[in-house]
């Protein structure tokens, strides 16, 4: 059986569900404060992001998953994002 889709699974067993762009942190913050006002039962956040969103090299690579850049990665991660120095 397929827990897929989350929301659905979610809202079947009586939870508030609200899916957001992970990413965004309007969005996040709207969330919270949507959850934060649910007072009859369960509520769940789902988060829709992209892992490594924003660095070239690191987009989508699943292997990157719980792996550290050396300093020279980082950097250049940094920059990409927009907060190197």
């Amino acid at each position: 059986m397929s827990p897929l889709p989350f929301p659905n699974k979610w809202r079947s067993f009586g939870w508030a569900v609200r899916e957001v762009d992970g990413h965004d942190f309007q969005d996040l913050l709207a969330a919270f404060d949507w959850a934060a006002g649910i007072k009859d039962g369960p509520s769940m956040i789902i988060a829709n992001t992209v892992k490594g969103k924003g660095v070239s090299f690191m987009e989508n690579e699943v292997g990157w998953h719980g792996k550290a850049p050396d300093s020279k990665q980082a950097a250049q991660a940094l920059e990409e994002i927009g907060t190197g120095s």
